[in-house]
């Protein structure tokens, strides 16, 4: 837990926000397609893919989250 905020996977990267989540993504399958990647590197690669997945869906289901709260307090303003 006393690890420093890097590129660590374990980290979550909190901070990251959904663009450059994305952004990253999109470069990592640059490299991959365009044949760029050392064959040595692929698997670090595609378990940061994997990573970068994860906090995506994961902020995609909290906004999922809070624009259905929105919308069910616009619908029934009485309940806030």
């Amino acid at each position: 837990m006393s690890e420093p905020q890097t590129n660590s996977p374990q980290a979550g990267e909190p901070s990251l926000s959904f663009r450059e989540a994305m952004d990253e993504l999109e470069g990592i399958l640059e490299r991959i397609e365009g044949e760029e990647i050392d064959i040595d590197r692929l698997a670090e690669e595609l378990r940061r893919a994997a990573q970068l997945l994860d906090l995506c869906r994961g902020k995609i289901r909290k906004a999922e989250v809070e624009v259905t709260q929105i919308v069910q307090s616009l619908e029934d303003p009485e309940e806030t």
